[in-house]
């Protein structure tokens, strides 16, 4: 096995924002412990004469050159001679992500991070269900009848695709029960998530980086003026926070979860000290925002975390 390789699956190069991505953060980092990058997509993976096999490209990164990679060679390789894998190919957990988790099950000498079978059983979501009492009131549910009974009490309630991400799809109901809204919805979505709106979302969440079941940092992430999505792709702005004893104590339960159920990485966000049930585990991000802002290299915990 080549112990100095860390493959990379991701979503295709030329997509990533190089200024917030976690994922060439943590491959950078690995570079500079001496690692080589292998890196490849999804669809690149192929299982020939019970191998598995990745077709992919050996490349170098710098945040200092105009175009933060350069390809030096491209290969496919038996994926056994990885001595770690993160996958890191953005949500939504689909056929394909499946597939893939699917196929990197069984390695005997590699490491996958998360462990695949780990991220088809945690749905990011559906997760939260064991963490009910420390969220606002919520439902999971296509029966439209609950959701009016919901919204009644609730009086003002978001509306989320269960295997949704970035802030897609979210919707806030108000004022009225929008029936057609919600069963165009449900038609295209199944099960979804509806939750009490939580009004200081406008002061802004908090994103907690869990590593190895341990709490390691936040950043808060504010709307943009008129909005409630605290995504960073939605135009929302990240600043430095610290977390309060409440959220410490519950961020330190569901990372002791986390770990147990073989989750190294992931990402969980608070508002108004409520965990608001996104329990982000396929491609956590923010570590690259967080040192930005802090100048702490968390990317430096996650490889001493795995011994790399």
């Amino acid at each position: 096995m080549t112990s100095k390789l860390i493959g990379i699956q991701g979503d295709k190069l030329d997509k990533i924002n190089i200024s917030t991505d976690t994922s060439i953060f943590l491959a950078h980092e690995a570079q500079n412990l001496g690692y080589k990058i292998f890196y490849y997509t999804p669809s690149d993976l192929s299982i020939i004469n019970n191998k598995i096999l990745v077709s992919g490209a050996f490349i170098k990164l710098s945040y200092k050159s105009k175009s933060f990679y350069k390809v030096y060679k491209k290969q496919k390789i038996d994926i056994e001679k990885i001595k770690f894998i993160l996958i890191r190919q953005d949500p939504p957990f689909n056929s394909e992500y499946l597939i893939t988790t699917l196929i990197l099950d069984d390695l005997k000498k590699t490491k996958v991070i998360n462990n695949p079978t780990a991220i088809r059983n945690v749905s990011e979501k559906l997760y939260s269900k064991n963490f009910v009492k420390y969220m606002p009131d919520t439902i999971f549910t296509n029966d439209i009848n609950e959701i009016r009974k919901f919204f009644n009490k609730n009086k003002k309630i978001i509306m989320k695709p269960i295997n949704g991400y970035g802030g897609n799809q979210i919707h806030l109901i108000k004022n009225k029960f929008n029936k057609k809204l919600i069963t165009n919805f449900l038609r295209k979505n199944g099960h979804s998530m509806f939750q009490k709106f939580l009004k200081n979302i406008s002061k802004g969440d908090k994103r907690v980086f869990i590593i190895n079941g341990k709490v390691c940092g936040a950043i808060s992430r504010v709307p943009k003026k008129g909005s409630y999505l605290s995504n960073m792709s939605k135009g929302a702005v990240p600043k430095l926070t610290s977390l309060t004893k409440k959220e410490i104590g519950i961020s330190k339960i569901i990372g002791k979860r986390l770990k147990k159920d073989n989750i190294y990485f992931a990402g969980i966000d608070f508002i108004d000290q409520q965990l608001n049930g996104d329990i982000n585990v396929t491609s956590p991000t923010g570590l690259k925002t967080y040192f930005d802002l802090s100048k702490i290299n968390l990317a430096k915990t996650f490889w001493k975390g795995l011994k790399a």
